[in-house]
């Protein structure tokens, strides 16, 4: 019997704002084939939030990803970093591996860096500071942090309610906003080695970024690459 194509599983959450290209929820933003399902119910201010999503919306992000394994993928993403509060729990339910945070590469990127800072570029950066950065298990002296949320292009569009997002994004002011984030880390830390992109809609000005800063830029389109990669067999 012939094997179904491959496919990585994304869980995103319930929201009406454009994916662009790069975004974590636009099935373009992959060199492989995905199989995109939204969480029901799971708006971004039920999940950027301290603590993460309460407990009946942890039991649907794991409904959704017990339903994509069943599918037959090969491992999971999601398309918000601070579903990090919820890693454990998502993937001790599946037999595949999960990273449903960008969060979850700063070890990696901690060793990486000979343990110089790392920068981090959130949704969220008071959500972030208190409670997250514990749950992802990251030394809070050992990055230098900057949000998003103060850009009124990103939070009306990707931290508003679904019922009040818009049908467009001002990408062009959000990278702008973006960039000039990541250089006043900078300035603030020169030694910061890379930038970590928390949010999962960021991942579309990595390259601006990394222009800007001549810095490295990782995100959860690494991660999905990361899980790809060691789950497929390679062609050599």
């Amino acid at each position: 019997m012939q094997r179904d194509r491959p496919f990585l599983g994304v869980l995103m959450l319930d929201t009406a704002f454009p994916r662009i290209l790069g975004d974590a929820g636009n099935p373009n933003s992959y060199p492989f084939p995905t199989k995109i399902e939204t969480v029901t119910g799971a708006g971004a201010p039920d999940v950027v939030a301290a603590h993460g999503p309460r407990a009946e919306l942890t039991e649907s992000f794991i409904g959704v990803a017990q339903k994509l394994e069943a599918d037959g993928a090969i491992g999971l993403v999601s398309t918000c970093g601070f579903l990090v509060h919820r890693q454990h729990e998502i993937a001790a339910s599946v037999n595949i591996p999960v990273m449903v945070s960008a969060l979850s590469l700063y070890p990696i990127l901690k060793i990486a860096t000979g343990g110089a800072p790392i920068g981090v570029l959130t949704a969220s950066e008071p959500n972030l500071v208190d409670g997250t950065l514990q749950a992802a298990g990251i030394d809070p002296g050992g990055v230098e942090i900057a949000g998003l949320d103060g850009c009124k292009p990103f939070s009306d569009a990707i931290l508003a309610e679904k019922l009040s997002q818009p049908s467009t994004l001002d990408a062009q002011e959000i990278e702008a906003f973006a960039i000039s984030q990541a250089k006043s880390l900078l300035q603030r830390n020169p030694s910061i080695k890379c930038f970590l992109l928390e949010c999962g809609n960021l991942p579309p000005y990595a390259e601006p970024i990394r222009a800007a800063t001549d810095r490295p830029v990782f995100s959860i389109l690494d991660a999905a690459q990361m899980i790809w990669n060691g789950s497929e067999r390679q062609g050599f």
